[in-house]
């Protein structure tokens, strides 16, 4: 428990410095006020690439591509499309509980105006989380729930959703990391949620490139039509939960 609070402390420690040190450099060699969303990506990115970086020169995670041997391109493909049969009904069922507070929706927003934001939100940020929250921090968690796996898994999904530091986004994370916990759990590797992870986040971010206003409902995308969501939830659960089910049959730890 003690390494998997630290491998947290850790992640948000890089994000403070990546950030202290670009601002630094920010002031001395660029000396651009204008260029706020610049450097909120390029921050973004450097926090991740470090993050890597530690983490595996470290040898706190463990990264091995040894599973890739085992050709799970299935397990890779229902992967991908559990995600996209996740998107709509975790968005309805957000929609279901008390607004929380989104302490970063400017920031959030200023970003996704920019179309550079996807090389930190869509293919960075998948690597550097699923590297520290699966790859180090659940690692030791079940290593400290040998026989209680599923405690493991909640509390790292938990640890994982604190760590984005923002309760409008914290719901959605936990739930994630549930599924991207068992994933890792099942595979003992963190390829399949960085498949789950990168599509999540490029839907997410395809949606708010159509759709900006950051107060936009469900309903709203399906033009005010109520049938229509609910329909689309239901075809999404379709999705879904058979995709849910070719994981349990397909997933399998390397030999």
């Amino acid at each position: 428990m003690k390494k998997a609070l630290m491998y947290t402390l850790l992640f948000w420690a890089f994000q403070l410095v990546a950030g202290f040190v670009v601002d630094v450099l920010w002031r001395l060699l660029v000396k651009s006020p204008d260029e706020v969303t610049t450097k909120m990506i390029v921050t973004m990115v450097v926090f991740s690439v470090v993050t890597i970086i530690c983490f595996l020169a470290g040898r706190w995670a463990e990264v091995s591509l040894r599973w890739l041997g085992t050709r799970p391109w299935v397990v890779l493909a229902w992967s991908v499309v559990a995600s996209l049969g996740a998107i709509v009904p975790s968005l309805w069922l957000q929609e279901q509980m008390p607004k929380l507070p989104d302490l970063m929706a400017e920031e959030f927003g200023m970003m996704m105006s920019d179309y550079w934001s996807y090389l930190a939100i869509g293919l960075l940020a998948p690597v550097a989380e699923e590297i520290v929250f699966r790859g180090a921090v659940l690692k030791s968690l079940l290593q400290w729930q040998r026989e209680r796996p599923w405690m493991a898994i909640a509390v790292s999904a938990l640890l994982f959703a604190v760590a984005h530091l923002n309760p409008a986004q914290m719901p959605h994370a936990f739930l994630i990391g549930l599924l991207l916990g068992w994933m890792y759990w099942r595979t003992g590797s963190i390829v399949p949620g960085i498949a789950y992870h990168w599509c999540n986040n490029s839907v997410a971010y395809i949606i708010y490139r159509a759709y900006p206003d950051p107060d936009i409902q469900l309903i709203d995308i399906f033009k005010g039509s109520q049938q229509h969501m609910l329909m689309a939830l239901g075809f999404s659960l379709l999705i879904l939960l058979p995709a849910l089910y070719q994981l349990h049959l397909w997933m399998k730890r390397a030999e």
